[in-house]
């Protein structure tokens, strides 16, 4: 897209004395700002209603073994921070952030994973990851799993879109659905079951809003990838990860269709033939519990 000349936002750009294999650790350059990873519509909502509300919750910080994590994203910082209060900084100058980058943006991008989630029983919160994955300490009786109806994941698309337009007025929303399946589930039922039956439910909602909502689109990136018609295979030998020709494929499609396709001489950046950053994909921390 930056080959295309699109004006890509960045609220929390790389310091730039930060070497770039340490930037990526610690969240820099991935996305529009260092949210870590958003799997589902209810967190998505979730934060850009707390971004409009400018509210960290303190109730939110895990802590392991002297040192402090962000609950709502805590990959971010690998080692954890010193103290909650660091934390809470973190995550007021991270929400102010996004609040800046919002007011700025004609379109919003964002690509749904998941249905299955675990929140936060007290603050009502959805989590990026199972408590004590990545930081935390599991407890049956605060944490609970929910997999997300093709109803609730409407609801919180409508939420996203009206919550975006009190930020900017004129601002559109483009949702696509990951075509990356699951990797583990806790529903009890078999992971390919448990997959498939989020990737319907996703697509299901995602193309009944876009039906019904104005100044929204959809990106075809799971057709792509999962449709034996359109001339596969896209996946890595894995079977999961999406490859790099996969990728240039989604997106020569999405440039040409918006007539933004770089000049013929242009030098195209590629992923990178491993497949997916294992490093910033939370589910690869679910299978180290598997074994």
């Amino acid at each position: 897209m930056r080959l295309a000349g699109c004006a890509l936002q960045d609220a929390e750009p790389q310091p730039r004395t930060m070497p770039d294999e340490i930037a990526h650790e610690f969240g820099y350059g991935l996305y529009s700002g260092r949210y870590g990873n958003i799997y589902t519509a209810r967190q998505m909502a979730e934060l850009l209603t707390e971004i409009a509300d400018g509210d960290p919750d303190p109730a939110l910080v895990w802590e392991n073994r002297g040192r402090y994590r962000d609950a709502l994203r805590p990959t971010v910082e690998p080692s954890g921070l010193g103290t909650i209060d660091e934390v809470l900084f973190h995550r007021g100058y991270h929400l102010a952030r996004l609040s800046q980058m919002l007011q700025q943006t004609d379109v919003f991008i964002f690509t749904l994973g998941l249905t299955e989630a675990w929140q936060d029983r007290p603050t009502g919160r959805t989590l990026p990851l199972c408590p004590g994955v990545a930081g935390g300490k599991f407890d049956a009786g605060r944490h609970n799993l929910h997999v997300f109806t093709h109803r609730e994941v409407l609801a919180d698309l409508a939420t996203i879109y009206q919550t975006l337009r009190r930020f900017n007025p004129a601002m559109e929303l483009i949702l696509t659905v990951s075509p990356v399946p699951l990797t583990a589930t806790a529903t009890g039922n078999h992971v390919m079951l448990a997959s498939t039956h989020a990737k319907a439910t996703l697509r299901s909602a995602v193309g009944d809003f876009v039906t019904a909502t104005p100044g929204t689109d959809y990106i075809p990136s799971y057709e792509v990838i999962t449709q034996a018609g359109c001339g596969g295979p896209w996946f890595a030998p894995n079977l999961r990860e999406v490859s790099p020709k996969g990728v240039e494929r989604v997106m020569d499609m999405v440039l040409t269709a918006h007539d933004l396709l770089p000049p013929d001489d242009a030098t195209h950046s590629r992923p990178s033939d491993d497949g997916e950053d294992d490093a910033h994909c939370d589910e690869i921390l679910l299978e180290s519990f598997a074994q």
